[in-house]
């Protein structure tokens, strides 16, 4: 499984529909391509919220976020997460001489 970072952005309209219906929605969309939903929560800056759910790979994180998207009207944007023991040892590797 691959850790993902959801970034969504209330709309007019989708900010109107906040409730808990649509949270659980996003859930069961996440748990629909194989994947867990570990949290959510609310944001104050550049975007209004984060999810951080574990999807099996690249392919269902896209198709994950356009369907919270076109269910919700939550504007998704997705980003994988790596963990920085990972990262460390990648870097290590790439940025040898």
């Amino acid at each position: 499984m691959t850790t993902f970072f959801l970034f969504g952005d209330y709309n007019a309209e989708s900010l109107r529909q906040i409730d808990e219906k649509r949270t659980r929605k996003s859930e069961e969309i996440v748990q629909g391509y194989g994947g867990t939903l570990k949290c959510v929560y609310a944001l104050m800056g550049e975007h209004d919220l984060v999810f951080l759910v574990e999807l099996p790979g690249v392919q269902e994180a896209l198709q994950c976020s356009l369907a919270i998207t076109a269910a919700t009207g939550i504007s998704i944007t997705s980003a994988p997460a790596v963990p920085v023991a990972l990262f460390d040892e990648l870097a290590k590797s790439a940025l040898r001489p």
